[in-house]
């Protein structure tokens, strides 16, 4: 389990590919890889990878299957690009973030970045089948970060969050422009009331249920907007 507080950026400092796998050496900051063992779990942009050959006090090794690569930005990637990298969390650490598994619901592209003072805002486009598990002040983790929604478009495909200096300062997200992609994992308490729902949902109305949907859309809004998951109050 990963808590979605990034502890450092990560260079990837060669790729090599071998049969149905690639291998990825990454270059940790200072004091990241004290106690870092072969087998341990580090979140890399998100995605939860196994050490599987430590180097030096600064490198390390993960093997990534295919299947990673099609589903994640990984496969985007190439030597000296850097990366947000977590730990693992051990018992009774604290949770700064929110309870994230490290495997990753889907890929969403930046539609469009605007910087205020103190506040770097991002829009995120998002395939419509998972918009109904995002919702303003929820949680979200995007690239192994845990961030706070802000607003939810439905509608128009996207929702936006806004990074303090702080964020923008431990992580990669100032370095990523307009199109580029990002690993998402939703919230799983989040998932699962809403499925709840539209499942009780469908065997109450049956049938109805898309002329429910139907109707509220005419009024500009879908059946998730009746969700309010306890989480969603941060």
């Amino acid at each position: 389990m990963f808590t979605g507080i990034v502890q450092g950026i990560a260079r990837i400092a060669s790729i090599t590919d071998k049969p149905g796998l690639r291998t990825f050496t990454l270059d940790f900051p200072d004091g990241f890889c004290e106690g870092l063992e072969i087998g341990a779990s580090v979140a890399v942009d998100g995605v939860c990878l196994t050490v599987t050959s430590l180097h030096d006090q600064h490198r390390a090794e993960f093997d990534v299957m295919q299947q990673s690569l099609a589903i994640t930005t990984l496969g985007e990637y190439a030597q000296d690009g850097r990366i947000n990298v977590e730990r693992a969390a051990k018992d009774g650490a604290e949770i700064g973030g929110h309870p994230l598994s490290g495997h990753i619901d889907f890929k969403a592209t930046i539609a469009q970045i605007r910087e205020l003072e103190n506040n770097y805002v991002i829009r995120i486009a998002v395939p419509q089948e998972w918009l109904r598990y995002i919702f303003a002040k929820g949680y979200i983790a995007i690239n192994g970060a845990s961030l706070t929604v802000a607003e939810v478009n439905r509608q128009e495909g996207w929702f936006e969050v806004w990074l303090i200096p702080e964020t923008l300062r431990m992580t990669v997200f100032a370095e990523k422009k307009t199109g580029a992609t990002l690993n998402i994992e939703i919230e799983r308490a989040t998932q699962v009331v809403v499925d709840t729902v539209r499942n009780m949902l469908a065997e109450t109305l049956g049938p109805l249920l898309p002329a429910l949907e139907a109707l509220l859309k005419q009024q500009g809004v879908v059946v998730e907007d009746l969700v309010k998951p306890a989480n969603t109050q941060k």
